[in-house]
């Protein structure tokens, strides 16, 4: 309705300059003529050159201005009209345009959501599968262990190749079952199930303790770099040891089995920073960013030592829910054949009330 409106006003206003290009000059043009003869008649002066010349200037001169001026004025209205019609076009299709893809975002979006909500539930089906087959499994493992432990405790009358064999079943035993009681932490942790108690925790005991359990039973040099003073931190003194434990672990399997695991703890703000740094082969830059991802691994193949790439994907869930956070820098040593990694953890400070 506007643009048949606008189209009426130009024609209309077309037609008008079209009237006025002709009947402006011929109107001024006779009235001129009309009024220099009566003056000149009146005064009884003859039709001389005087009269001639003001007939021509102001007779037809100026009417044939005014004409030009107004055929000017027509040439901008029609560039106007034809300005306006071609930018309407441009609009609706544009409009059109719009509309078609805002029709296909929203179809797309529908899909995508459709989409999303599919791989949530097969999420959820394999958490849950995984979890129950985790579960089913640790029963007949604790079983295992038992076994396997009564039997390793009458080792001594069995032949050497035996016992050997029997030991062999007996750490790969604890490692499987370390590693379905791990899917089993993931799965809690990632429903919401894992029960995280924080309280202040004493990192050097903590610390002490983890390095008993993993390091100490290798033979491994340890050395030790706390500041004074260190306050304790806030977190689940059960969860963080495991993390450190991990940390551990994983410092005692990649570096050479002479070499130093350095073990370190300061304060840096409100945070204490923990790190287990070692002198292995270190961690590439364009890998560091994905070994905190599930099965997240280095180094792979048939040489590459035991693990399934869970344990660090596990540490860094399990720092998160105690309002922390996992790092690792590498190389941090300049020795081109052991570069070394550092492998850090950042905790808060546990901070007292007066109450």
């Amino acid at each position: 309705m506007k643009i048949n409106l606008f189209s009426w006003l130009n024609k209309s206003r077309a037609l008008d300059l079209n009237a006025l290009q002709w009947a402006l000059p011929l109107f001024l043009s006779v009235t001129a003529i009309l009024f220099e003869l009566a003056e000149h008649l009146q005064e009884g002066e003859s039709l001389d050159l005087g009269f001639d010349a003001e007939v021509i200037i102001f007779g037809f001169m100026g009417p044939l201005i005014i004409a030009i001026i107004i055929a000017w004025m027509r040439e901008i209205m029609s560039a106007e009209r034809k300005t306006a019609a071609q930018v309407h076009a441009l609009n609706r299709e544009l409009e059109n345009k719009v509309a078609e893809r805002t029709a296909a975002l929203e179809q797309r979006n529908i899909e995508l959501d459709r989409a999303n909500r599919e791989l949530q539930q097969l999420d959820e089906m394999k958490s849950e599968f995984v979890s129950l087959v985790s579960h089913e499994l640790r029963a007949p493992l604790t079983n295992l262990n038992g076994g396997l432990e009564l039997a390793l405790q009458h080792a001594d009358t069995l032949p050497a190749f035996a016992r050997r064999t029997l030991e062999t079943m007996v750490g790969e035993s604890n490692r499987l079952t370390q590693l379905v009681q791990t899917i089993l932490d993931i799965s809690r942790l990632e429903a919401g199930k894992l029960d995280i108690n924080l309280g202040p925790v004493a990192l050097r005991p903590l610390m002490e303790h983890a390095a008993e359990v993993v390091l100490i039973p290798k033979n491994r040099a340890i050395e030790w770099k706390f500041t004074a003073d260190l306050p304790p931190v806030w977190a689940d003194e059960i969860h963080l040891e495991e993390i450190v434990r991990n940390l551990m672990r994983n410092a005692e399997k990649y570096s050479p089995p002479a070499s130093t695991i350095y073990l370190c703890a300061c304060q840096e703000g409100d945070h204490v920073r923990i790190s287990v740094k070692d002198r292995g082969m270190g961690i590439p830059k364009e890998s560091q960013q994905y070994i905190f991802e599930r099965f997240g691994r280095v180094h792979s193949g048939e040489s590459a030592p035991p693990g399934w790439g869970l344990g660090l994907y596990f540490a860094r869930k399990l720092i998160q829910a105690q309002n922390g956070s996992i790092g690792v820098n590498s190389p941090i040593w300049e020795d081109a054949k052991s570069p070394g990694a550092e492998f850090f953890l950042l905790i808060p400070v546990a901070t007292f009330s007066e109450e």
